[in-house]
């Protein structure tokens, strides 16, 4: 009888909790996470990739404690010439992680396991986070030039790519009524 008056207690409780709890981070609370620390982006950087990290990959892939297989490669950046480091996670790219002058300059996250600090994580809707672009996001440029970026609120180092569904011409930015419905694909941290 105890147990009944106190279901009948904490039911109300409960339904009423539902909506509030939306925004608490579940993932903190599964049991595997409370030993270790999980992979997530802050202003520091992802994980303990940072920006005094060696753009070196035994160094890379001592800070991703092995949990990622990676493989290099070149491009050019905005007339340069950009070494960088892909972490794989499986066969899909979770990561890439380029770098200047010795040290890791930005990191792309592209894996929905590794959210930014705030709970950001990849798929979440454009319109969860801001109610209009401007102010908040430009266009995007080089590999996401089909995609708006925008300042994580309150970060000088995160950002966040949308893409999504629009048909308008190259080079202008989408509406913000198109852009409610776009998604964060990448998580971006520069130095």
């Amino acid at each position: 009888m105890k147990s009944l008056r106190l279901l009948l207690c904490a039911m109300p409780l409960a339904l009423t909790g539902c909506s509030t709890l939306s925004s608490v981070n579940w993932s903190a609370a599964n049991p595997w996470n409370w030993f270790g620390s999980s992979t997530e982006v802050t202003e520091q950087g992802v994980g303990t990739l940072t920006a005094s990290t060696p753009l070196d990959e035994s160094a890379i892939a001592d800070a991703l404690d092995g949990d990622y297989r990676l493989r290099s490669g070149m491009k050019t950046d905005n007339g340069n010439v950009v070494r960088y480091f892909e972490a794989m996670k499986g066969d899909k790219v979770a990561m890439v992680i380029n770098g200047d002058q010795g040290t890791i300059s930005r990191i792309a996250v592209l894996d929905s396991e590794i959210p930014a600090h705030t709970g950001v994580e990849i798929g979440t809707p454009f319109s969860d986070l801001y109610s209009k672009a401007f102010g908040n996001c430009a266009l995007a440029s080089g590999d996401d030039s089909n995609a708006v970026e925008c300042k994580a609120e309150g970060s000088q180092h995160v950002s966040y790519v949308f893409s999504g569904e629009w048909s308008g011409p190259e080079g202008l930015m989408p509406s913000d009524d198109t852009l409610k419905n776009w998604t964060v694909s990448k998580i971006i941290w520069r130095r």
